[in-house]
């Protein structure tokens, strides 16, 4: 079987094998837990059972193949069972066990040995926590997690265990699809996960949280695929810092690279760079939920001053145009509010119309139409169930209809991820509106996404990067100047020149 397909079969098993003690009887638990309807068979010699599952001492004695396997046993025991899990042709395995390259030499070369034992076995990890899918309901996860079954969203791609669980844990409305800890990544790479999940029709967003990509040129081509294929890519990526990059290291064995060459490949292939997790996990949300601005101005709408002087700084900071109001449409929204109202961008319409759903519609819509990529509706929500939101449910109304009325892309942002409650963000996107947390992280993800939709824009002319390996022969001295046209051609940014003769300065 080829390991593409094995992985698939590995994310959408119809039967998995736990096998181990006490973590994998917590990953049976979180099976159970989440509604997986296949068969689950558990492996241990010495116990009568694991999470009510009855054991079997042995893999030889497995009713069949499992399509996946959970293995939590200690280093070398992995590796042997990994050899003969494959020596029966089954698709794949997470490996949970740590103490490979992460620790050293003498690690790297178990994992060596383990790479060559799994042959076309897709194997997630060592050194990991697998994965959740949300979508099927199959968990080959060892510990607890945040999410929720769902029809659709974005999948999640991390090294680290502890951010997985981190991300699944996160109050931000984000539909997560798969969450996927890779651990070391020795059998499997970033390419390989990119390619399963974009062949799942439901997941409409890739984020990576990345340590170190150890095939550049596999991962260019994946991600010219996820491009083509209008699936949007975010990616946070550590070891910005030599500290951080000292960090990944010795966590997974992660070479994190030259970050500034990091940026160049990304803003080839049109990935979307975080700096923090709530960038993240915002920029997906917009993506998944609202789509991408196909450009990245901004109009902002909001019945304090305060609010639209917060988001007119906001954007200045960031790059993100706000562009001055058409002269008629000016002139309608002064007739609309009232001689008091300053007519701008960022608008504060202040409490004159607040509640008056007419009034509100009418504003919303012709804020709409100005072209903005993005438009957004500044509106914090009461937590006491006790709260009256009946104006907050008119200006809700009013901005829908205004969407509906104009075909155009418009949020709602709260200016702190506190005061958009979980019933709130439900309704919202219950809707077709993005419910946005906080007025930095929104407008960030504004301008990222809109970066994404102008690479999907040019994605035919996006060339795959060269495989790293190289006949000998090939390779040839360069110059300063023809270094430096490659790394201009790259995305790097050298300074600017011109070539002349040694006559001609």
């Amino acid at each position: 079987m080829e390991k593409a397909e094995a992985l698939k079969r590995l994310l959408r098993p119809a039967s998995v094998a736990f096998i181990g003690g006490d973590s994998a009887a917590e990953a049976i638990r979180q099976c159970q837990a989440i509604g997986f309807d296949g068969e689950m068979w558990a492996v241990n010699q010495t116990r009568a059972s694991l999470a009510g599952i009855p054991c079997v001492a042995s893999l030889d004695a497995l009713p069949a193949v499992p399509d996946a396997s959970f293995i939590a046993a200690p280093p070398e025991a992995s590796l042997a069972l990994i050899a003969q899990l494959a020596a029966t042709g089954a698709p794949g395995a997470v490996c949970f066990a740590a103490g490979f390259a992460e620790t050293g030499a003498t690690g790297a070369e178990l994992q060596t040995r383990l790479c060559k034992a799994a042959g076309d076995m897709a194997v997630i990890g060592p050194n990991c926590h697998g994965f959740v899918n949300y979508l099927d309901g199959v968990a080959l996860w060892p510990d607890q997690h945040g999410g929720r079954r769902v029809q659709r969203g974005a999948a999640l791609v991390t090294q680290s265990g502890n951010i997985a669980i981190n991300l699944t844990m996160q109050q931000r409305g984000l539909d997560i699809a798969y969450v996927l800890s890779g651990g070391n990544n020795s059998v499997l790479g970033l390419h390989d996960y990119i390619d399963a999940l974009l062949s799942d029709q439901r997941v409409n967003a890739i984020g990576l949280h990345i340590e170190g990509i150890d095939d550049i040129a596999a991962f260019s081509t994946a991600a010219i695929r996820a491009l083509k294929r209008r699936v949007p890519i975010v990616a946070l990526k550590s070891g910005r810092s030599l500290q951080g990059a000292e960090i990944a290291r010795s966590h997974t064995a992660s070479l994190a690279g030259s970050d500034q060459l990091y940026d160049a490949l990304f803003r080839r292939l049109g990935i979307a760079r975080c700096n923090t997790l709530s960038e993240f996990l915002e920029t997906l949300k917009l993506v998944t939920i609202a789509g991408l601005p196909q450009r990245d101005s901004i109009g902002s709408m909001s019945c304090s001053g305060g609010d639209a002087a917060l988001v007119a700084d906001v954007a200045d900071r960031l790059g993100l145009p706000t562009p001055l109001l058409k002269e008629a449409s000016k002139s309608r929204l002064q007739d609309l509010l009232g001689p008091n109202v300053h007519i701008s961008n960022p608008l504060d319409y202040h409490l004159y119309v607040w509640a008056d759903y007419d009034a509100l519609r009418a504003c919303f819509s012709e804020m709409l139409q100005q072209g903005f990529g993005c438009t957004l509706l500044v509106l914090d929500y009461p937590h006491s169930d006790a709260s009256n939101i009946d104006n907050w449910l008119v200006a809700e109304r009013a901005l829908t209809d205004a969407m509906a009325e104009t075909g155009e892309m418009a949020v709602i942002v709260a200016s702190l991820p506190e005061t958009m409650p979980e019933i709130v963000r439900d309704r919202l996107k219950s809707i077709g509106i993005a419910p946005m947390q906080g007025i930095d992280d929104c407008l960030f993800a504004i301008r990222a996404a809109a970066s994404i939709a102008n690479a999907q824009g040019q994605s035919e002319a996006t060339p795959v990067l060269a495989s790293k390996s190289r006949e000998p022969a090939s390779a040839a001295w360069l110059n300063e100047w023809q270094s430096k046209r490659i790394l201009d051609e790259m995305g790097v940014d050298v300074p600017g020149g011109r070539l002349c003769k040694a006559d001609s300065v």
